[in-house]
């Protein structure tokens, strides 16, 4: 199982609209164990939709891992086929993601509320490819639902080789606190590891959240954002090392090779555009001023963009970053 040989597993989580190829590479580039694509509509993946392909993209990424989401076996088998053929080390299926317009369809953690339906998708991915599958859920679709022991030996029984559970049902989306001790019954269903999800977001959380769900390791989501060396650094810590936060210099530079990355794939103004929940994000962790924050997600020229980012990250000296 790719884990990236971590003493105590740290991956970078699945975000819509955030964890894109360019996050996943500097993600991996400072210690992350492992990483994993944006959510992919497997139907419009198999059918040659561009965005989709962007999304599944692993230029650089290794262990390439794509999530797959969807709630028909044929295009779910399809497009894992079709992602192994294109790289990807790993499958990822989908049954947490609590957005409307994905459990609306029927799939995400919607799928959580209808097992036969979740088995018959697994099966289609485990057996249309020959690379390991992992599978993403939730603790159940409500409070009176929690059936994420159930699920979580469906899959272990079809082949799934890895999970990774979000502590809170559907129904909370990210509403209050991530119930980790909760995911310590999925941890007790099943033989393989169990990644914990939720609420991660230092060295401190990561170790109670190892504690009480007695996971194998755990997945850092939206704390990562605007700070690609994150899940990294917890993993320095858990491993009993120093955790140390790359230099003004180093940090500037990831964050230049994240924007260049995005505005290569995506194209400039598209790029730029995507970027701005990063650049936002990169300025408010590093403590800039308003005003160098908003001129970052303003601008409309890359090359303004670029020269910012020297500005968002100071050494204490008060010298900027080259």
């Amino acid at each position: 199982m790719p884990l990236g040989g971590l003493a105590a597993p740290v991956a970078l989580a699945p975000m819509s609209g955030v964890s894109d190829v360019a996050m996943r590479r500097l993600a991996l580039q400072f210690g992350a164990g492992l990483v994993v694509s944006e959510m992919v509509a497997s139907d419009d993946y198999a059918q040659g939709d561009h965005e989709a392909r962007l999304r599944a993209e692993g230029a650089g990424v290794t262990p390439h891992v794509v999530q797959l989401a969807g709630c028909d076996p044929h295009w779910m088998g399809e497009a894992a086929r079709l992602a192994e053929a294109s790289g990807a080390q790993m499958i990822d299926i989908n049954m947490g993601c609590p957005a409307k317009r994905v459990t609306g369809g029927f799939a995400g953690s919607a799928l959580m509320r209808d097992v036969p339906l979740a088995r018959r998708l697994i099966a289609a991915v485990t057996g249309a490819v020959k690379v390991p599958v992992s599978l993403k859920m939730r603790l159940g679709w409500d409070e009176y639902n929690r059936n994420g022991d159930v699920l979580a030996r469906e899959a272990e029984s079809l082949g799934v080789a890895l999970l990774s559970v979000h502590g809170r049902t559907r129904m909370q989306f990210y509403k209050g606190e991530a119930d980790w001790a909760a995911i310590r019954k999925v941890r007790a269903a099943v033989a393989i590891p169990v990644l914990a999800n939720g609420d991660c977001t230092d060295l401190a959380s990561a170790r109670r959240m190892l504690a009480l769900s007695g996971a194998d390791g755990i997945m850092v989501g939206r704390a990562a954002t605007g700070q690609p060396w994150l899940p990294g650094m917890i993993a320095q810590g858990l491993r009993g090392e120093v955790m140390r936060l790359p230099g003004a210099g180093t940090r500037t530079l990831a964050a230049r090779q994240h924007l260049e990355g995005l505005l290569a794939s995506m194209g400039r103004r598209a790029g730029l555009l995507h970027a701005r929940k990063h650049l936002a994000a990169y300025a408010r962790h590093a403590g800039a001023p308003e005003s160098l924050r908003r001129a970052l997600v303003e601008t409309m020229q890359a090359e303004t963009a670029l020269h910012l980012l020297g500005e968002v990250f100071q050494d204490r000296d008060g010298r900027h970053a080259a």
